[in-house]
Parts: C-alpha cells; structure tokens; sequence
C-alpha cells in the first residue's frame, strides 16, 4: 500500500507526510459496484483514491439518482471536502465504477495538515477547485444540452475514467446515472448506434467514437 501511495500522490505530496499518512490513513479495497459512502451518513474522513474509479452521485428524495462527477487514480472528493467548513454528513453517494483502493485520511490529521504541510494544503485547494469546475460542468450539462448529447458525454466520459471503449453496463444504470427512464435511454442509444457512435450487446456498448 505504501508503495502505491507513492506512487499515485508522490509527486503531489512530501515523503515525510506519506509515510505519515500510511501511518495514520485507514486503507480500503473495493470492489466494482461497492457503495462506498451514502448520503446521511458519517464523513469518515478524507479520501485519497489510489487504484481505480469511483463514481459520486446526488440522490433526491424519492432516492432517484444522479451522476455528478467521477474520481480517478490521485483525486479526492470536494463533498468530503466540506468537513473543513463543518459540514459532518454526506451529502453524496459514492459507488466504485471499478476495483478500487483508497485511503481514508481522519478529518482531525487532514485539519492539522493543512497548517503544517504547504503541499498538503496547496492539494486540498487544488483539488476542491477542480471538483467544483466539475459541478459546474454537470449542472451546463443538465441545464444547456439535450439528452442525446449528455448520453453521448456520458459514455464518452466512462471510456476515459475507465480506459476502456467496452463499458459493461445497463440501460437501467444508465437512465438512473442521468436521472432519467430507462425507456428513453434504450431509444437514444438505439439512435447513436445508427449514426455509429456505440455498438450495442448484451450488457455492454463498445464506444466507436468519443
């Protein structure tokens, strides 16, 4: 586990806060479709994603969802981020889109560290800064396009988090991703197969164009 914080936050973070942080950091291994956090519950702390992606979704109260943003290999959540402004409740729920490994940074240590470590801190800004640029995006995103245009960022946006043109996925989690019916989703993406952006199979779409 060290090894792989180093590796991921390394050039981010100095080797004397590593190795404080595998000291004081409680480690997770997840895997795909884990829920992770949900909405209500405890902040537990600061999480510092290693390995994978993790996908962080706002739930009405009807308990329908959205997608928000995704986390990726060397990011940390800006929702989690609001204990440093007191807030102790998620507001998020958060679902491992892949296997995934992070490290749970106590809220008090990360409070500490933001005095004691100019790299530390610059990080937290940094991080919050490009979190909120996401949420900006996403509400352009549901205020300024169509849902044939959202599904196609959608999907491109899967391919680049999880590397891969081949998402296995459903039409159900999508519709509840984009916060929409299943049923509609099925006829959009019938209609990006005709114009040849996806390929359709069983439980799964191939991305030809992103």
């Amino acid at each position: 586990m060290q090894n792989l914080l180093a590796e991921t936050y390394g050039h981010l973070l100095n080797p004397e806060l590593l190795d404080t942080i595998v000291q004081s950091g409680q480690f997770r291994e997840v895997e795909k479709g884990t829920l992770i956090m949900d909405v209500g519950d405890p902040i537990p702390g600061l999480p510092l994603l290693m390995k994978g992606a993790i996908k962080i979704l706002r739930v009405d109260d009807a308990g329908d969802e959205m997608l928000i943003y995704f986390l990726e290999a060397g990011d940390s959540c800006a929702m989690t981020l609001g204990s440093f402004f007191g807030v102790s409740k998620s507001a998020i729920r958060a679902v491992a889109e892949q296997d995934s490994t992070l490290v749970i940074v106590p809220m008090d240590k990360a409070y500490d560290w933001i005095g004691t470590y100019s790299d530390f801190r610059q990080f937290v800004i940094e991080s919050f800064n490009t979190r909120l640029q996401e949420l900006v995006e996403a509400m352009d995103s549901v205020a300024f396009m169509d849902l044939h245009d959202r599904l196609a960022k959608y999907l491109s946006d899967r391919v680049k988090v999880n590397g891969t043109t081949s998402l296995s996925t459903t039409h159900a989690e999508i519709a509840a991703d984009l916060h929409t019916s299943r049923v509609v989703v099925s006829r959009i993406l019938k209609q990006l197969e005709r114009e040849g952006t996806i390929e359709l199979h069983r439980n799964r779409i191939e991305v030809l164009k992103f």
